[in-house]
């Protein structure tokens, strides 16, 4: 019987060659759309997750409080979550901006005295990893009196996070939508069929062949299609990844942005995913046209 359902579904395969090519390049484009985008936020989450343990707070002091620099480092050291302070005077950090802009040194020379704060550079731990805790850290080295302000780039943390959300929504919104797209296709394609064996399936019926027999060669297509489809938008994705990584290789990026593909188990459920959602568009289409 199983030998039977395979070469039925074959069959019908090769006689709607055009209308099942069309689906699964559907099914492939849906994939790929869909893969892109987790891809995107994995590694987008990834260069996030290295940012945040690389995250350092600045906190600038009030005038004369260096002259309670040690107390104050010790005060700042013994927040939870901070690794190491590091004091940096006035005089060190206007000699370090004019280092660093060399070629506007003439802004420097014209200073009646040093607008520079004082400052501590915080390290943090490698367990403070997450922005609510880094933020818990800033506000409680804030608190302390001697210390005027904080940075740590607050506003492109929430400017990020705000993206990463709206992205994030978008993508989940688009993602649904071409799943439904995709099943519908599937659906209008095995009624095709059905349309095209409609005689035979009223024949098998009239011989007593049971629902299992008549309905296991669409469900085996459905499942075909979307094996394929998730297989070939797969392939692609993966070709474009090299290209991209290569490209980045060749302009000497190679250290300074790492990607990764997706895992073997991330494509074994996305396959299935595919295939789940080809068999979905079957099992509606069957229920509603053959009424079995």
């Amino acid at each position: 019987m199983i030998t039977r359902c395979f070469k039925r579904a074959l069959e019908d395969l090769r006689a709607n060659r055009f209308v099942s090519a069309l689906t699964i390049m559907t099914i492939a484009l849906t994939v790929l759309i869909i893969s892109a985008a987790v891809l995107f936020f994995l590694n987008a989450g990834d260069w996030m997750n290295a940012w945040q343990q690389g995250t350092r707070i600045m906190a600038y002091l009030r005038p004369e409080a260096s002259r309670t620099a040690p107390d104050l480092k010790r005060s700042i050291e013994s927040i939870e979550g901070i690794q190491h302070a590091h004091f940096i005077s006035r005089d060190e950090a206007l000699r370090d901006l004019n280092a660093r802009l060399e070629h506007s040194a003439s802004l420097f020379q014209n200073l009646i005295e040093n607008p520079l704060p004082d400052a501590f550079e915080i390290q943090l731990k490698p367990s403070t990893a997450s922005w609510d805790q880094i933020e818990s850290v800033a506000a409680r080295i804030l608190s302390l009196p001697e210390v005027e302000d904080v940075e740590y780039g607050r506003q492109w943390v929430v400017a990020v996070r705000q993206m990463t959300h709206l992205f994030r929504a978008t993508g989940l919104a688009l993602m649904g939508l071409l799943l439904v797209a995709a099943a519908a296709i599937v659906a209008n394609t095995t009624r095709l069929v059905i349309y095209s064996r409609q005689e035979e399936v009223e024949i098998m019926r009239l011989v007593g062949a049971t629902e299992g027999f008549i309905k296991a060669p669409y469900y085996i297509e459905g499942l075909f299609q979307g094996l394929a489809g998730a297989v070939a938008g797969l392939g692609v994705l993966f070709a474009v990844f090299n290209a991209l990584v290569a490209c980045i290789d060749q302009n000497g990026l190679g250290g300074m942005i790492t990607l990764r593909f997706l895992s073997l188990e991330q494509m074994a459920m996305t396959t299935a995913a595919s295939m789940l959602v080809c068999w979905l568009g079957c099992y509606a289409s069957l229920r509603r046209f053959l009424r079995l």
